[in-house]
């Protein structure tokens, strides 16, 4: 019985409009993220690497430890195992920081246009509507009594 009830809350609460609404909105999320990615990667940072001499700051590391070699002692056994370098990789997070700002940027731009299109359309006031028979005829009570 509980287990029944359990199900149709959570088919009560699926169905809801606004999650319906909020899944819909976080899918056109994702596709618009892969087309400001690729509008990102592929269209305003080739330009911009070529005005700054082809950098890629995702290349950009300090080097704070050298990697390691293994060391094998005479006899063939491993006495210290190999290591990889340890690198700082602050390019990484400039060029994280750079595509935000171009996303953040390109989002903006999208928003502002929206919004000049809702302020566009809200612009147009609307026709007055048209007094009823019933107002019309009032009316010309009003005036007629006025009169006398």
């Amino acid at each position: 019985m509980a287990k029944s009830s359990f199900i149709q809350e959570f088919k009560e609460f699926a169905m809801r409009g606004n999650v319906v609404d909020m899944a819909v909105g976080v899918i056109i999320g994702g596709a618009f993220g892969k087309i400001v990615t690729s509008a990102v990667n592929d269209i305003i940072m080739p330009p911009i690497a070529m005005l700054m001499g082809n950098v890629n700051f995702s290349d950009l590391s300090l080097t704070l430890k050298d990697a390691q070699a293994e060391v094998v002692n005479e006899a063939g056994e491993v006495v210290q195992a190999a290591t990889e370098a340890i690198t700082w990789n602050y390019g990484a997070f400039i060029q994280n920081i750079i595509d935000f700002l171009i996303v953040a940027f390109c989002i903006f731009l999208l928003i502002k246009g929206i919004n000049k299109f809702k302020k566009e359309k809200a612009a147009e006031p609307a026709p007055a509507p048209e007094p009823s028979a019933e107002e019309k005829l009032l009316t010309e009570i009003r005036d007629l009594l006025a009169k006398k």
